[in-house]
């Protein structure tokens, strides 16, 4: 991917900029490089809870007791009936995601059996997020036909030791080079509205262009009772509008994906998220929370004369 040409000293420069003017040249960005094209995403909660990871931020570790459902890995017939039922949808990516830092031996392998019996056509479209996977482990999904995996850094490395002391930063980096290295792409972003500063928050976007990284899912806390981060205040709309609008500058050639906390922090102005840069979407339910529908999704992007596209090219 071509390397954008922002500083970083030009891009604190941004965050200071008036919004209407920040927005209307992240929007020039994307539409430069994506037209009116817009990719939808779904994911399936394929292993719910229990998490060993102590993320302040996460309804699903077993640190925090947060009410959330708790279930092993989801039966294979009921995997295999949700992901066909998703790619019957205009949604380029179908994630299963499983809750906890890395997935046993048997699970990993009732997985691979599960895309082994999908159609060769739907298979580009699957996206695994199954934690911190061996090298041999992700090339087992390459050989398959799995071609994106989902880690999230989750925030910038001088931020991370306050959110999780379970898994460093470094690591999930090395899971993110893994990926690379057995020929998948990578999908990695985070969260947003973790007590973050600005600085580390431009950290965090140069730290996603220096690894390449160019699926970059933006999400927005929602805060979870009696999780460590329950009393933080949800980001504005204002504030959300300018993090997408500056991650477009140093990252111009990105797909962003605003994913979580959609509904709660941009609300009725999840309409100008396009105009801030953003050029993808997570449709549908969230892994503990409410999304908005696809048929919802749907109309919002006809309403904007935008189309969703079912493509490798996002």
């Amino acid at each position: 991917m071509p390397k954008s040409r922002v500083t970083k000293k030009e891009a604190f420069k941004l965050v200071s900029l008036p919004l209407p003017r920040l927005l209307a040249d992240a929007g020039r960005l994307r539409e430069s490089v994506f037209g009116g094209k817009v990719q939808l995403c779904a994911i399936i909660n394929a292993r719910g809870g229990n998490c060993a990871m102590d993320c302040s931020f996460c309804s699903q570790s077993r640190h925090n007791k947060a009410n959330v459902d708790v279930f092993e890995l989801l039966p294979s017939d009921t995997l295999r009936e949700r992901i066909l039922a998703l790619s019957r949808l205009p949604v380029a990516k179908i994630g299963l995601v499983a809750s906890g830092e890395l997935l046993s031996g048997k699970e990993f392998d009732r997985l691979c059996k599960v895309a082994r019996t999908l159609p060769a056509e739907i298979l580009p479209r699957i996206c695994m997020s199954l934690g911190r996977l061996e090298e041999v482990q992700l090339a087992e999904l390459a050989a398959i036909g799995i071609r994106r995996y989902h880690h999230n850094l989750e925030t910038s490395e001088s931020h991370y030791p306050r959110i999780c002391t379970t898994q460093t930063w470094r690591q999930r980096r090395d899971t993110i080079l893994r990926t690379m290295r057995a020929g998948m792409q990578a999908c990695s972003g985070g969260l947003f509205g973790l007590g973050e500063s600005w600085e580390q928050r431009i950290e965090f976007a140069f730290s996603l262009r220096e690894l390449d990284v160019r699926y970059i899912p933006l999400n927005f806390l929602n805060p979870h009772p009696n999780t460590p981060l329950a009393s933080q205040p949800p980001l504005s709309a204002e504030e959300a509008l300018r993090i997408i609008a500056v991650f477009r500058h140093i990252l111009p050639e990105a797909t962003l994906r605003i994913c979580g906390g959609r509904p709660l922090v941009l609300g009725e102005r999840q309409r100008e998220m396009f105009a801030a840069g953003a050029n993808a979407l997570m449709t549908g339910n969230y892994l503990t929370t409410s999304g908005y529908s696809v048929e919802n999704d749907l109309v919002l992007l006809a309403s904007l004369g935008l189309e969703p596209v079912v493509s490798e090219s996002f």
